[in-house]
């Protein structure tokens, strides 16, 4: 479904060239949950990043579906991850002047089953009673619920989650990763954290520290 191939992501650093990504190779299939772990600066998002289509790069490939991601234009790119991919960033970008139902429901308006979808998803994670609420009256945790909603609501090929539950509490945490990884019945999932909890239903476990795939990868 989606891979990499030997990609690299080079970027200048003052005098010397940091390799954020050293020459990995990854694959996703349909309907798995795949976790990528590794400390802070392990290049795990960046490698996200790559595999999404956000990021070009340097060297090798990411293709999905057959088709190599970084050949195709910007509009096709853009195209693609509005149409396939859904994403869930550690920052929890919503628009300010929409309330929390409006932003998830913002990239597909007038779709009646995706507006009732978000609101089952709502109440799957506790938020129902905050659907009509604005960002600036929801917690962190909360904010970062709404972003997991939005990313699924449209039914994507891939999820990418990067560290989905870094400002949830345990029990929120949980919730979130038991919704990411029931989606295997209608896409894939692609999850980055430093918490190996989060993974415990994973189907396969990349690692990477300094850049590198740490082998063997645990299934």
């Amino acid at each position: 479904m989606l891979w990499t191939d030997e990609v690299t992501l080079a970027y200048r650093e003052a005098e010397r060239t940091v390799l954020a990504v050293d020459r990995v190779s990854v694959e996703v299939r349909q309907g798995e949950f795949v976790g990528i772990m590794g400390p802070s600066g392990s290049g795990k998002s960046s490698l996200l990043y790559l595999m999404s289509g956000l990021k070009l790069p340097t060297s090798g490939e990411v293709r999905y579906r057959n088709r190599v991601i970084h050949l195709m234009s910007e509009r096709e790119r853009m195209q693609l991850r509005r149409r396939e991919f859904g994403f869930v960033f550690q920052q929890p970008y919503l628009l300010p002047y929409l309330t929390a139902l409006e932003n998830v429901l913002v990239a597909v308006s007038g779709d009646r089953e995706a507006y009732e979808r978000a609101l089952q998803l709502f109440e799957q994670l506790g938020l129902l009673h905050l659907a009509n609420r604005y960002p600036h009256k929801l917690s962190g945790g909360e904010r970062q619920r709404v972003c997991v909603v939005r990313a699924m609501v449209h039914q994507p090929q891939i999820i990418f989650a990067d560290e989905p539950t870094a400002s949830l509490d345990h029990v929120n945490g949980h919730a979130v990763i038991r919704l990411l990884a029931d989606y295997r019945e209608k896409g894939a999932v692609v999850v980055v954290t430093h918490d190996p909890e989060m993974l415990a239903d994973a189907d396969r476990i990349y690692s990477l520290r300094d850049g590198k795939l740490v082998q063997p990868v645990r299934a």
